[in-house]
């Protein structure tokens, strides 16, 4: 794909193609059950996964410029750690299984089903964006898009409930969220695991393992396995590398088959790395913070150039690729644009009133309520 000198990590501007990432790379065709799944794509199917990751980069993008340009303050980006989202949604029926994302996650609401413009709306605080301007961490339900809590670790007790009530209604169905390795620390999160464990609910909780938590180091906010650690809930752990988006879709894949066979939940691990800051204000600090050895090492395993080139050696012409990062930038473009409209949008009462505070008071509107 097309790098960008202001908004790409240096790392990816001159990337090339590392032997030992490409061995890398196809070594989930090496365990059966995984390369069971991964032959059964279609050469639509894997474009369809280039042009969801080639999407996700490019929103990210989207919104740094938007900093750079002073349209917002900042954004939390998940650059580096694309495949992880794409991978794991792409192993869900999106007409019937529910994710619950972190904001970094965004790739997942695109693929849901929300408007890519509904989706930079939320970070302008338009009263048309997703929730009416009131926080930029957003859902819809209509497309089983849970609006994730700030609180990190929260989302795993919520989605327990989520999942318990698929389980207690006898539903086909899969709740999913994801889990940063800081976010593994928190109270909400274990006891949110132990319910899930303990109600065998049909639960699959992707651990984002992308090395820091804020600024802090893996190392120094926590110890053990991390694959260990999701086996003394009884779970079944399956690791994956969070940078190769065949092998998180291969992994989530099986994880929601055991899950919908009442094995559940399944606890998928993905090795990553976040090549910016804890969010676009403090970039600087972590490249100050951390050796450039770690930049360069997950550099050459960008997510989308190793998929890439995946790609090519499976016979997709350059004019294809092409072709479909072409159709993704205008549409990233395209949508930026259109939010950007709402901002010029001058807010009516019916436009702010939120409906959940109007809960016990049926067919309340501007209405004065009753006293």
């Amino acid at each position: 794909m097309r790098r960008y000198p202001a908004y790409d990590p240096p790392e990816y501007l001159d990337w090339t193609l590392d032997p030992e990432e490409e061995e890398r790379f196809r070594a989930p065709f090496t365990e059966p059950s995984r390369a069971s799944v991964l032959q059964a794509l279609g050469k639509e199917d894997l474009l369809g996964l280039y042009r969801h990751l080639l999407r996700t980069r490019l929103h990210d993008i989207g919104l740094k410029r938007w900093v750079r340009t002073g349209v917002i303050s900042k954004a939390w980006l998940g650059t580096g750690e694309e495949a992880v989202t794409v991978g794991a949604v792409a192993a869900l029926d999106p007409s019937r299984d529910v994710v619950c994302p972190m904001i970094r996650n965004a790739g997942a609401l695109l693929m849901m089903g929300m408007p890519l413009d509904d989706a930079f709306r939320g970070y302008l605080a338009s009263t048309d964006s997703p929730s009416r301007g009131r926080d930029l961490h957003i859902g819809d339900l209509d497309h089983n898009l849970l609006q994730p809590i700030s609180h990190m670790g929260t989302n795993v007790a919520v989605m327990a409930g989520v999942a318990l009530s698929f389980r207690l209604r006898g539903e086909d169905r899969v709740a999913l969220t994801w889990i940063g390795d800081g976010a593994t620390k928190t109270a909400a999160c274990h006891e949110g695991l132990t319910f899930a464990s303990v109600r065998r609910v049909p639960a699959v909780f992707v651990i984002q393992n992308n090395q820091v938590a804020l600024g802090t180091r893996s190392a120094a906010h926590g110890s053990g396995d991390l694959g260990a650690w999701a086996r003394a809930y009884g779970m079944t752990c399956m690791e994956c590398d969070g940078n190769n988006v065949l092998d998180v879709y291969a992994a989530t894949t099986l994880a929601a088959r055991r899950c919908r066979a009442g094995d559940g939940p399944v606890v998928v691990l993905a090795e990553t790395f976040r090549m910016g800051g804890h969010a676009t204000h403090d970039e600087r600090e972590a490249r100050e913070t951390f050796p450039a050895s770690l930049f360069e090492a997950w550099g050459r395993r960008d997510p989308v150039g190793l998929f890439e080139a995946f790609l090519r050696s499976q016979g997709a012409s350059q004019d294809d690729l092409e072709a479909i990062e072409a159709a993704v930038t205008s549409e990233v473009d395209t949508a930026a644009d259109l939010a950007r409209e709402s901002q010029n949008r001058t807010p009516t009462p019916e436009m702010v009133l939120y409906d959940g505070f109007s809960e016990g008071f049926p067919g309340v509107g501007l209405e004065k309520r009753p006293t």
